[in-house]
């Protein structure tokens, strides 16, 4: 290929690229509106083939290191260790019974159930999400899955002893519910661990005219109702009635993570054949997801979103609250239980 046609083909994979995105995106409507978006996400395998066992960003230290200098793949595995050590998680005994809310296709449940011999429940609003998560778990592995909504947990009231949940917040179109199933489910004195896709903060500053095109689009493409900010979530939080007064730690990865966008785009030019074995879809499905991947980045790297941790110890004395309803658990719910 000619110099002078590398810069036409790039314009016509670009323009394609823009016209797949144009012509379609993924909106949310519902809770089936979002099991049907990973369902598709997980048939195809772009993203397992591409990204590996973890659909989350990658942690590249703190300062961030250079993309490359660290596999794609191992930085999200960092990204789940430096959580567990952030949040207190590795204080744990072995057997401590652990939720993963949102948990895909399983990465970090195998990891937190394998080098922390918690006992995991993993849970998904997808069938085939769960189903795929089962499918790469080794036998032995004290970790299973199961299909659930994370606003209408099938699980008794304090049955967990930590509860972690890794960027699903932004597909819950009810953000203090959210809270309140996480820590309902949580014991006295268990852990919460969260990481979260958040937006700027209102009281920061009213997005422009650009950025609000920009949000518009990352809650369009991938199917979030909306993004809570740090700010906010820490108040759902610390003001739901299941927590028992808890107080909630913040902090702000976007720095650690940011370089997670542009790597991702970068692997699938290291592992082209990841991409080509799956056939002509794949690729277009790739060009699909680009421009989101680009603005997501723009959108980490100038502050309208941010990547918030969050950690909290649910306190041992229980606050009033409404009893019969925390412990009308259906049959269901018992077969369900951890343990």
């Amino acid at each position: 290929m000619s110099f002078i046609s590398w810069p036409l083909a790039t314009l016509a994979v670009a323009g394609g690229a823009a016209a797949l995105w144009f012509r379609s995106n993924r909106r949310y409507h519902d809770a089936a509106s979002v099991a049907a978006a990973y369902d598709r996400w997980t048939e195809d395998q772009l993203l397992e083939r591409l990204w590996g066992e973890h659909i989350h960003l990658g942690h590249y230290g703190d300062p961030p290191r250079r993309i490359g200098s660290i596999d794609f793949r191992r930085a999200k595995e960092d990204l789940v260790h430096a959580l567990v050590r952030w949040s207190g998680l590795d204080a744990l005994p072995p057997g401590s019974k652990v939720l993963d809310v949102g948990c895909g296709i399983g990465g970090s449940a195998r990891i937190l159930a394998r080098d922390y011999g918690f006992e995991v429940l993993g849970i998904s609003i997808s069938p085939i999400q769960i189903r795929r998560a089962s499918e790469l778990t080794p036998a032995g592995l004290r970790c299973r899955f199961a299909v659930m909504d994370a606003l209408a947990l099938e699980l008794p009231q304090a049955s967990v002893d930590a509860v972690w949940s890794v960027e699903a917040c932004p597909h819950m179109p009810d953000k203090q519910g959210y809270a309140d199933e996480l820590l309902r489910v949580l014991k006295p004195g268990g852990l919460l661990a969260l990481a979260d896709w958040n937006r700027r903060d209102p009281a920061d500053g009213a997005m422009n005219r650009v950025e609000r095109w920009v949000m518009r689009q990352l809650l369009e493409q991938w199917a979030h109702p909306e993004f809570a900010s740090i700010r906010s979530l820490q108040a759902n939080l610390e003001h739901s009635r299941w927590g028992n007064g808890i107080s909630i730690a913040t902090g702000d990865w976007s720095a650690a993570t940011l370089p997670s966008w542009i790597d991702s785009i970068l692997e699938g030019m290291r592992r082209p054949g990841a991409i080509l074995s799956l056939g002509p879809r794949a690729v277009l499905q790739g060009l699909r997801e680009t421009p989101t991947i680009l603005l997501m980045h723009w959108a980490f790297a100038t502050g309208l979103m941010q990547f918030g941790v969050f950690r909290g110890r649910k306190p041992a004395n229980p606050s009033p609250g409404d009893q019969a309803d925390a412990e009308a658990v259906s049959a269901s719910a018992a077969r369900l239980a951890i343990g």
